[in-house]
């Protein structure tokens, strides 16, 4: 070999240099955790919140499916199988079809009184004003009051010989006196003023904390292109504050579908059925515990929560999934295409 080809030829030495410095370069993984770690880690954090779930929320629905095909007093072990007795029953009652009517109807109320009551609130307390936070402690406090309370306090307003109609009566209104608890043409809008009066403060904190989430360039890039405040609140508020929105009437949905406190507490036992604001949950207390019906209470109850369950599934197919998609990152969007 020429003296010339040895120097233009790498030497071993230099090619195992280099080798080894590509190999340095190339980052390493670290060593992936067993999987029986991982599971034990998992079930560690998780293992007591689902045992609680299981044991309070599965379990008990299992209970009430079993009890609802039997005939049962609540007390011993049910021996009078029934079968589907209950549900057919239940199905055919007249009571039972018009409080799951009173039901959707206070689901519809509630989203369409509530929801731009909430956002025009929520607006007002979104600016600079002076008594902001007096405001906010005041449409927020009837949320915390016990239902107890609201309860016993609005139906002793509202009798025939209450507060209100002495007011009227005083002010010089007394043709506008009337059985607001009573009378069928009105108790229902009777109940969802108070069920709004109670419960708006929720929603009111809920969009406000939507709309202080919205970033402040937005407003101030509107305002350059001459966009006026309701113009603004149109077109870039109201497309932002969607999800809170959505979530909102959400637990709206499943909060007015079970409601029974109130219309409990305010119309009694047997007074809500005919002035037309029973409700699935006062039918079931009413013609399971108080009847000594057992069987059929928890028949009552499955249905309800089969009712609930399937409102929540379309909801969530339907509406919130655009909101639980977007919460995937890039892999979980990719696992649930294939």
């Amino acid at each position: 070999m020429s003296e010339s080809q040895a120097l233009m030829t790498p030497t071993a030495s230099a090619r195992s240099n280099r080798v080894g410095a590509d190999r340095a370069s190339v980052p390493t993984r670290a060593p992936r955790r067993p999987d029986w770690r991982k599971r034990g880690e998992i079930t560690l954090l998780a293992g007591p919140a689902l045992l609680i779930f299981v044991g309070f929320v599965i379990l008990p629905v299992m209970m009430a499916a079993f009890y609802g095909f039997f005939k049962w007093n609540g007390y011993g072990w049910p021996t009078e199988f029934v079968g589907l007795d209950n549900y057919a029953l239940m199905l055919q009652d007249d009571t039972f079809r018009a409080a799951v009517g009173h039901n959707f109807t206070i689901v519809v109320l509630s989203l369409l009184m509530q929801g731009p009551i909430a956002i025009l609130f929520a607006l007002l307390l979104n600016q600079k004003i002076r008594g902001r936070s007096v405001i906010r402690v005041l449409i927020f406090a009837p949320y915390v009051i016990a239902e107890v309370v609201v309860g016993t306090g609005w139906s002793l307003m509202l009798q025939d010989a209450g507060a209100l109609n002495s007011l009227l009566e005083k002010v010089g209104l007394g043709a506008l006196q009337n059985s607001w608890i009573a009378d069928p043409a009105i108790a229902m809008w009777s109940l969802m003023i108070i069920i709004t009066w109670k419960y708006i403060g929720f929603a009111v904190i809920l969009m406000l904390a939507g709309m202080q989430s919205i970033p402040e360039e937005l407003y101030e890039a509107a305002a350059i292109d001459g966009a006026g405040f309701w113009k603004s609140q149109w077109s870039i508020t109201l497309p932002l504050l969607g999800p809170t929105i959505r979530i909102w009437a959400f637990l709206s949905i499943i909060g007015s579908l079970q409601l029974f406190d109130l219309v409990n507490i305010i119309w009694g036992q047997y007074i809500a059925a005919t002035a037309g604001t029973s409700t699935m949950a006062t039918y079931m207390y009413q013609n399971g515990h108080l009847a000594g019906s057992y069987g059929y209470g928890n028949a009552v109850a499955v249905m309800l929560f089969l009712i609930s369950l399937v409102v929540a599934l379309v909801y969530q197919r339907f509406i919130l999934r655009r909101d639980t998609e977007g919460a995937l990152t890039g892999d979980g969007r990719k696992g649930r295409r294939r």
